[in-house]
């Protein structure tokens, strides 16, 4: 696997099987590691960061873990991008220094960042609402390589991180959620409060400090300390059926109320998608979000989720840049992308309502 291959194919997590997948795009567990015989990443020198980095490479080869290597560090920018819009590596991974780089699966639903803010974070994602799955996974995972890696551990506080926010267990839970009907009919700043009070964190497509594009929210622990990972997994796996139960009442409730101003909607976005000639990464973001309802509500016929859902990655501009093999200024960027969801779109068909 290398760079260019990524380009043609998508990952696991965008195919739309999983449970409750018209809503949930994906399930997602990291979890922050360090090494103990070393500072924190922030702290280690440019050759201890590569002895850090020499170190996880050896464990993950002698666990026999099916991955692939990236040197991020010797990546040029654009490359690191596409990274980041492949949800495979972080924003600060692809902007930080020295000696770093991010392991991948096949499927890329493993992703291990290698001096990131920590020395390791470890991802897994799957598509729906799978954090049992993810867990069982990332457990086992986890457990491979800390049979060839020391830990920094402590018995009062469990995994220690750079972040004091990440120590204990040191993990993240979080599910992605496409919620364009709760935005629609202004409830989400009602949820949004509702999972704060219970030390939830809601963020954007691309984690924390990025907005909703697209509609796509994702919810995540704040708490690490105090609690087990079962523990905090079962938070989510209470709480987030709620959200997805709001979220189909208030599609419903559009759908009784504003039936043909929705069709029209969908239609026009669906329209404009097949037909631009030119157009911007917000733009085509906010129109797949109406065409992606559109489908789960049945006003679009032979046009998959998971085609909708590769695009949402496949227009962002490092891929449409990697595909074009140039780089492509803002505006040859829009006509590029509006090339690309024509050709994509062309076999797509509306069906009536009933």
């Amino acid at each position: 696997m290398n760079l260019d291959e990524l380009t043609r194919s998508s990952g696991e997590w965008l195919r739309g099987t999983g449970p409750e997948s018209d809503i949930v795009m994906c399930s997602r567990i990291r979890l922050a590691r360090n090494l103990a015989e070393f500072p924190f990443t922030n702290r280690a020198s440019r050759t201890e960061k590569s002895e850090i980095e020499s170190s996880i490479r050896s464990a993950m080869q002698r666990a026999n873990l099916e991955l692939v290597y990236f040197d991020v560090n010797a990546l040029p920018p654009l490359d690191r991008q596409f990274l980041v819009e492949r949800q495979l590596i972080s924003r600060e991974l692809a902007a930080g220094e020295g000696p770093r780089g991010v392991a991948v699966g096949p499927l890329e639903n493993i992703a291990i960042m290698v001096n990131e803010e920590d020395h390791l974070r470890i991802q897994v994602m799957l598509s729906g609402m799978a954090l049992h799955d993810v867990w069982e996974r990332i457990n086992r995972l986890d457990d491979q390589l800390e049979e060839h890696l020391a830990y920094a551990f402590s018995t009062q506080l469990g995994y220690l991180t750079a972040c004091p926010t990440n120590v204990g267990t040191g993990i993240r839970v979080g599910v992605m959620l496409h919620l364009p009907a709760l935005a629609q009919t202004k409830q989400m700043e009602k949820v949004f409060r509702a999972l704060q009070k219970i030390n939830l964190a809601v963020r954007g497509l691309y984690g924390e400090g990025t907005q909703a594009f697209g509609d796509f929210y994702q919810i995540s622990n704040q708490q690490t300390l105090g609690k087990s990972e079962p523990e905090l997994i079962r938070i989510l796996t209470d709480v987030v059926p709620q959200v997805i139960q709001y979220e189909r009442t208030a599609r419903q409730a559009l759908m009784n109320e504003k039936r043909q101003h929705l069709h029209d909607q969908v239609s026009r976005a669906y329209g404009v998608l097949k037909t631009a000639h030119t157009i911007s990464s917000e733009e085509t973001m906010l129109l797949l979000s109406s065409v992606r309802l559109g489908i789960n509500l049945g006003l679009i016929d032979d046009l998959e989720i998971a085609t909708i859902n590769e695009l949402f990655i496949q227009t962002q501009p490092a891929y449409l840049q990697k595909i074009q093999g140039s780089e492509l200024g803002v505006e040859e960027r829009n006509v590029a992308r509006a090339s690309y969801l024509r050709s994509r779109l062309s076999n797509g068909r509306h069906v009536e309502p009933d």
